[in-house]
C-alpha cells in the first residue's frame, strides 16, 4: 500500500487564467480511446465551477456511506474517515454528485454528471444532455475545454469524459430522480495525493482519491485524478489501468 499527502494549498481562482491553463493542457493531451468490445458507451462531464466555503462548504447529505460501503479496501487505521466532505469548497472546484440511494446500480456512490449514450448521439452530445437532465446546467460546445481518456469499467461500460467550464450565472440543481446531493470539491482539495491499495481479486492497484473525510474510487476517482494531473498540472498521466473496488464491479 502507498499513501501520501501533499501540503496545504490555497484556493485556485475561478478566472480566465485558469480557463486558459486547463484548455492549453488538455489541447496537448493525446486522448487514449478504447474499443467498445461489447461494453455500453457512456459519457460524463467534469464541470469546473466556482465555489466558496460559506455557501458550498457544508455537506448536507444524509447518505451513510460507511455503513453501506463496508467493503472499502485498505481503510484499516484510517480513523479520520467519516464519509463526509464538509469544508472542501473554495475557489475553482469540480462538481460531483452522490447517486441516489434508490438507484439500482452504484447507489450512494460518487459520480460525475453523465450516463449512457443514446442511439444517434455523439459522446459529447450525451454528456451535454445528461448534464442538463441531472444537474440542470445548459452546456454548449463553447463551454468545452477538452477531453480525457476513455475508462473501461468492470460493470460493462466504456466512459468517455469531457471537461467543461461552467456557464456564467448558471447554478446547478439536483434532479432528485438521479442525484441525492451536489458537491463542489475545490481544486485545492483535489491536489491531495491519491492512495493505491491492493485487493486479492486483481493485480491492478485500486485508486482512492481523498476528498474531505471520504475516499473516491474509480471510475469517478480515476477520471477526476486524471483531470487534476493532466488539465491542472500539465502532466502525462494515464488512469485506465487503475482498478475499482469490488462494490463498484456490479
Amino acid at each position: 500500500m502507498v499513501s501520501a499527502m501533499s501540503g496545504d494549498f490555497s484556493d485556485t481562482p475561478f478566472d480566465d487564467a485558469l480557463r486558459q491553463r486547463l484548455s492549453s493542457n488538455l489541447a496537448r493531451h493525446d486522448v487514449r480511446r478504447h474499443p467498445l468490445d461489447g461494453r455500453r458507451h457512456a459519457a460524463v462531464a467534469i464541470i469546473v465551477i466556482d465555489s466558496n466555503a460559506i455557501d458550498h462548504g457544508a455537506d448536507e447529505s444524509d447518505v451513510d456511506r460507511f455503513s453501506d460501503l463496508s467493503g472499502i479496501p485498505g481503510i484499516e487505521g484510517l480513523d479520520h474517515l467519516t464519509g463526509r466532505v464538509d469544508g472542501t469548497a473554495g475557489g475553482a472546484a469540480v462538481l460531483l454528485t452522490r447517486r441516489g440511494s434508490h438507484l439500482a446500480a452504484h447507489a450512494r456512490q460518487w459520480a460525475l454528471p453523465g450516463g449512457r449514450i443514446d442511439a444517434g448521439e455523439t459522446p459529447l452530445e450525451a454528456a451535454i444532455r445528461e448534464t442538463s437532465e441531472e444537474v440542470g446546467l445548459m452546456l454548449e460546445s463553447s463551454h468545452l475545454l477538452g477531453q480525457l481518456d476513455d475508462y473501461p469499467t468492470r460493470s460493462g461500460y466504456l466512459i468517455t469524459p469531457f471537461v467543461f467550464w461552467c456557464p456564467d450565472r448558471q447554478e446547478p440543481i439536483a434532479n432528485p430522480d438521479e442525484v441525492a446531493s451536489l458537491h463542489r470539491i475545490s481544486l485545492r482539495e483535489l491536489r491531495r495525493e491519491p492512495r493505491f491499495v491492493t485487493i486479492p481479486e486483481s493485480e491492478r492497484p485500486v485508486i482512492q482519491v481523498p476528498i474531505g473525510g471520504d475516499l473516491m474510487h474509480a471510475p469517478t476517482g480515476a477520471v477526476v485524478h486524471q483531470f487534476r494531473a493532466v488539465a491542472f498540472d500539465g502532466m502525462a498521466v494515464r488512469v485506465d489501468e487503475y482498478e475499482q473496488p469490488l462494490f463498484a464491479w456490479r
